[in-house]
């Protein structure tokens, strides 16, 4: 009977370490059969996921020996977090180890959007010599427009300015006191003013019941026709069919997802449109970030089944069930 589950692509010396003091059961495609993960998740103490294993009420009530939930990773939409917390099983996650990782991949995603690295690339290769065709603009002396000012944004709105770039930012419980906005020089603004002055529209927020969508065509259509939208937070913030359309009307300069409302996503517009930069939510895959991630969910999996307390949990520390 294993000790712990590992149900997703997760790899690493930390978790072949984990596999030497307990039973680790590693099934990297389990998250796609639900019936499956059900019927394994029974008897194990431990889980390590990403964001595609389905942790839901039903799953879960499914588990009752289970007392931690290790998510590699910070989102916890896959999660049923209100359920696990009743029923006294610790959470854990990554909330910081990838943010600089992250913060790059935005910075990069920038750059190509403005200098069409990858188009020209791709050109050149078949034969091209096209100079004047990629024509870019230059990131100095624009506005980056920040749709969250957490770790992430902060560490972007950093780089950013290194570059020269103007900064806004829009996250409702931010005032003009809040460390992030004092360390950054950040004008605050609400996301209407945001989206019409910005050059650059990072998304940094959650998916919840007040984000989802919440970038709709009434807001694309305030931007400029010069405006770029950049998206590593979560796709479902996105009305995709609204952005596929302001794209296609020039409404849009153009975009650049790491992320997707459904992933893997259904072939689509946006696959075709040369102004689009399609990543397969790669935000966090570097090699440093991924050895801090692992480590971190297999110290915090080890600490908690040996006894002792999480480090970095959402809940709680400790497991607050008693397994059968």
């Amino acid at each position: 009977m294993p000790d712990i589950l590992v149900s997703e692509a997760i790899t690493g010396a930390a978790l072949d370490a984990l596999g030497r003091e307990f039973d680790v059961a590693f099934e990297p495609d389990l998250w796609q059969n639900v019936d499956t993960l059900t019927s394994r998740i029974a008897q194990v103490r431990g889980v390590i996921v990403r964001n595609q294993t389905p942790l839901c009420a039903a799953v879960l009530s499914a588990a009752p020996r289970l007392q931690i939930i290790a998510r590699a990773g910070v989102g916890l939409d896959n999660i049923d977090v209100d359920f696990a917390t009743a029923a006294g099983i610790v959470i854990a996650w990554t909330p910081t180890q990838h943010s600089i990782t992250v913060a790059e991949l935005t910075l990069g995603m920038m750059l190509d959007l403005s200098r069409n690295i990858a188009s020209a690339d791709r050109d050149t290769k078949a034969g091209g010599w096209r100079r004047h065709h990629f024509t870019g603009v230059e990131l100095s002396g624009k506005t980056v427009g920040i749709v969250g000012l957490g770790r992430i944004g902060v560490l972007v709105a950093k780089r950013a300015k290194a570059f020269g770039m103007e900064l806004i930012a829009h996250d409702p419980p931010l005032d003009a006191q809040s460390p992030a906005v004092q360390e950054t020089g950040a004008l605050l603004c609400d996301l209407d003013t945001l989206m019409a002055r910005a050059d650059y529209i990072c998304l940094h927020l959650p998916a919840n019941d007040q984000t989802r969508g919440i970038i709709d065509r009434a807001l694309l259509a305030k931007c400029k026709p010069s405006a770029m939208l950049i998206n590593l937070a979560r796709g479902e913030v996105i009305d995709e069919p609204a952005l596929i359309e302001a794209l296609a009307q020039g409404r849009l300069r153009g975009a650049a997802l790491d992320v997707r409302a459904v992933e893997p996503p259904a072939r689509d517009a946006l696959c075709d449109m040369d102004n689009v930069i399609l990543t397969p939510h790669i935000g966090a895959f570097t090699r440093e970030a991924q050895t801090r991630v692992v480590q971190s969910v297999c110290d915090d999996v080890t600490a908690v089944l040996r006894g002792g307390e999480a480090e970095c949990f959402v809940n709680f520390s400790t497991p607050r069930r008693s397994p059968p």
